[in-house]
């Protein structure tokens, strides 16, 4: 079973790339984030030409995030319960055996920022919205643009990167608290050597340098990760025509 998470930066623009995906990849969930549109003029026609089911939570030009399945999603939930907040970044549903949530967690801008604050208090009404969910599903995949670097051997140069944002202190922490909900890092399973970076700058040639970070992500109940065979970074597709600057990310698990 193939699961993808990708920030599709826009996701008209790149709705070629992501038929491509579901025509050549095949997975059986997608989740997308960054839509950049509102719900309407989401491609839900093109998805279910390629007999998928979609459910999309758009706002014009800014965040969105959309699950794509091969079953129909059920019991959608859509934003966060606990925050209010007029900005598209969650949404989550049933499907088939895992309760799935797609996250475009805030990026923070900088740190001593207003955006930071309303970042970490985001990170906290979050937090405790994966407890709940744990307590309430059984099995449980959160996946999306996490926006945080979770350590320096995630991204390029860390010594130009403490302490600033995306790999703040308080951003690590608030990630390490997922974690320690009962969630496995997915990516880190396996790969615990590979920077699997799955953004890169589209200046200064950062892709061609390899010159990314990591802050897209898996987050798996225990016993879903023990279904877990093989994680990997999509990067023929940022290397694609006008692409993302994100890389899908791909999970496999045991049917």
């Amino acid at each position: 079973m193939k699961i993808i998470t990708w920030n599709v930066n826009s996701v008209n623009v790149r709705q070629a790339h992501l038929e491509e995906v579901l025509k050549d990849v095949k997975p059986a969930i997608i989740g997308l984030q960054e839509l950049k549109c509102e719900t309407a003029m989401f491609p839900f026609d093109a998805v279910k030409a390629h007999g998928y089911h979609a459910i999309a939570s758009g706002q014009k030009a800014y965040n969105g995030v959309a699950l794509i399945s091969q079953i129909e999603p059920q019991d959608v939930e859509i934003q966060l319960p606990n925050f209010e907040d007029d900005q598209q970044r969650l949404i989550a549903a049933t499907i088939g055996d895992y309760r799935v949530i797609n996250v475009y967690v805030p990026n923070g801008q900088e740190v001593d920022s207003e955006k930071y604050e309303y970042k970490l208090k985001w990170l906290a009404a979050f937090h405790d919205y994966l407890k709940d969910a744990l307590e309430q599903y059984g099995n449980v995949i959160v996946m999306g643009d996490f926006n945080i670097v979770p350590k320096d051997e995630d991204v390029y140069a860390p010594e130009l990167w403490q302490g600033k944002i995306l790999c703040s202190g308080k951003e690590r922490e608030a990630f390490n608290n997922m974690l320690s909900l009962g969630f496995v890092d997915a990516l880190r399973v396996f790969a615990t050597q590979d920077p699997m970076f799955t953004w890169w700058d589209y200046r200064q040639g950062q892709f061609e340098k390899d010159e990314g970070m990591r802050i897209d992500h898996f987050l798996l109940s225990k016993n879903v990760s023990a279904r877990l065979m093989k994680s990997e970074v999509l990067r023929d597709v940022r290397a694609k025509e006008r692409p993302s600057d994100h890389a899908p990310v791909a999970i496999y698990l045991k049917d």
